[in-house]
Parts: structure tokens; sequence; C-alpha cells
């Protein structure tokens, strides 16, 4: 499964849990023990601005964790053998068409049938990992947006100054605050996403599983 799609079904999935205070702030206060400490040993609390630290390692985690579960959970190497027959079929089946050989066409229609059979069922193969994937991503980031959340909270309520919030620069920009938004989305959700992404297909290339 590709990096971005990934990506976009974890933030949905989160958003939707987060849009349900009970689980949001259970999930939240449990990965707190995790990882408010190891946000304070980053300094976030001294300099809330290393918080884009926080978020790069965050999705170092993700991006680690869910490239060597997709490594041993699917059969790459058949996935390649499926999308290589597939792509010299198509090309066997484009020199029919043009040709005008009708019978050739009609043999090659029953086996075009049971090849879009085999990719589809390569295709569902990507997904067997995501159920596990989900259980580690998605607390990370429900925590994030629980974090982040209860900054703003805290902002509102004046018991924090808008120096104390975190911050980022992006092009064209500038420095904004992390749940800004910026280029549609809030800038901490887009930092992440370019870590995640970025850093995932690293790592695909340092395991030889490509970038779906």
């Amino acid at each position: 499964m590709g990096g971005m799609t990934s990506f976009f079904i974890v933030m949905l999935i989160a958003m939707g849990a987060y849009s349900i205070p009970p689980v949001r702030d259970a999930i939240g206060y449990g990965a707190n023990f995790i990882f408010g400490p190891m946000a304070n040993a980053i300094g976030v609390t001294d300099n809330p601005n290393l918080w884009v630290i926080m978020i790069l390692i965050l999705a170092s985690i993700t991006g680690c964790y869910s490239s060597l579960l997709q490594k041993y959970t699917i059969d790459y190497e058949k996935m390649q053998v499926v999308q290589a027959k597939m792509k010299d079929f198509q090309k066997i089946y484009r020199e029919a068409q043009l040709a005008g050989e009708e019978k050739q066409l009609k043999k090659l229609n029953d086996k075009r049938a049971r090849m879009m059979e085999e990719q589809m069922q390569m295709s569902q193969e990507q997904f067997k990992p995501m159920g596990w994937i989900l259980i580690v991503t998605v607390p990370i980031f429900i925590w994030m947006l629980w974090t982040i959340g209860n900054l703003q909270a805290a902002l509102d309520a004046g018991t924090i100054l808008i120096d104390e919030m975190p911050t980022i620069v992006f092009p064209y920009m500038g420095e904004i605050v992390l749940n800004q938004v910026a280029f549609f989305l809030p800038a901490w959700i887009l930092w992440y996403m370019i870590c995640s992404i970025c850093l995932s297909q690293v790592i695909r290339k340092a395991l030889n599983i490509g970038g779906l």
C-alpha cells in the first residue's frame, strides 16, 4: 500500500476516533504514559519548537514499524511477477487490438479476466498488515491531536502565552503555529505527512520492498 494511501486511511480513522471524547481522552491519556516522557526527554516542555523533532521521531517509528510489517506479511516477489505479467499481457493485447485479430482477442479476453482476478487478489493482500499498522499508528496520531489540542485549549484559557505554542517554518508562509492551517491542512499534520512518506520511501528502499 502506498505511503500516501496509508497516511490518509490512518488520518481518517484517527480523526474519527478523536471526534468521540471518551475514546479520544482514553487513548490520548494512555499514550501519554509512553510519549509524554519521550517529549520531555527531547525538551519540548522548555522549547516548544522542538515539537518538529518529536513529530519527526514519531514519523520514523511509524515508518519503520509499518514497512517491516509489510515486508514480512506481503509477498512482494509474487506481486512483482504478477505486475510484470500484466504489463507484458497489456502490450500483447494492445497489439492484437491494433491488428484487428478478433480470434486472438477472444482468447486474450478469457486470459485477461483470469489475470485481472489475480491482480485483484494481490491488491487485496496489501491490506493484510493494515490492522496491525493501525494498532500503533492511530494511538500516535491521536496522541498528537490530543496534546496539541490541549495546548490550544490552554492558550484559549489564558494559562499559556502564544510564545509557548509550538511553531514550524514553511516556505512562503514563514513561522506559523503547528495547529494553524498550511496548504489546506493543520501545519503539524502536513509536517508529519511529509516526514512519514519520505522516511517510508527511504526505509522501503533499504528493505528492498519497493515504493508501492
